[in-house]
């Protein structure tokens, strides 16, 4: 009879899943961004048959989940399951002089993410859009609002206004990522809050990026 704990056996499925050094690479990679299989497969140099093997293994051990882009459907991306690494210490650290949130119309998702960004580390933050709105959108100032952040004095900006050598570049739209095919970063396929524009959407995408921002922070020291 195997007595042992069930958060036991489940760390112990993770670090089993996690002893491939190729399903490792891949968890590494995770901790800064999400990435579609055709983007890892090329990190990783690997026929995509293997590759998805070692997804399906990771995927079967909790360490990840994968959902469809918003832009092109056709197209998936690999995040890391929350709390995943809980008890787990995977990851690299990256220096950077600013941290440049980039969403489309830089109307919410980035905005919410710079001004989280400034609660959680010393490194300086800012945002800006691929195709700049006129101005914020009002379930983001709203959800900022009930969570202590004002956005109030912030306008839209568009991104060759803003980035700067030595940023280090977060999209968190998908829009965005797969538009800027030739800018270095890292993404976060966080969902349209505006799509619904509803208070449980804006809450939504508040939470997923405060958990990515908190999640990052400690691996970004000052360059």
């Amino acid at each position: 009879m195997n007595t042992e704990p069930v958060e036991l056996r489940q760390r112990a499925a993770r670090h089993a899943a996690l002893a491939d050094p190729a399903r490792l690479r891949i968890v590494d990679l995770l901790t800064l961004g999400d990435f579609s299989p055709t983007e890892l497969q090329a990190e990783l140099v690997m026929p995509s048959n293997l590759l998805s093997h070692h997804l399906r293994t990771l995927e079967e051990a909790g360490l990840v989940t994968r959902h469809r882009s918003e832009a092109d459907r056709r197209r998936s991306y690999i995040r890391l399951a929350f709390g995943a690494l809980d008890g787990l210490i995977p990851g690299a650290a990256h220096g950077a002089r600013r941290v440049l949130f980039v969403c489309t119309r830089n109307s919410a998702r980035s905005q919410l993410a710079a001004a989280l960004w400034q609660r959680a580390s010393d490194i300086p933050s800012s945002s800006a859009g691929t195709h700049p709105a006129d101005h914020i959108a009002q379930g983001a100032l709203d959800v900022a609002r009930r969570h202590g952040l004002d956005l109030a004095d912030r306008t839209p900006q568009g991104l060759n206004e803003v980035a700067g050598e030595g940023d280090f570049v977060v999209t968190v739209c998908d829009n965005a990522h797969e538009e800027l095919t030739t800018m270095r970063g890292i993404h976060w396929s966080v969902p349209d809050p505006l799509r619904a524009n509803t208070e449980e959407a804006f809450e939504d995408a508040f939470a997923d990026i405060s958990r990515r921002v908190h999640d990052l922070a400690p691996r970004l020291h000052a360059a």
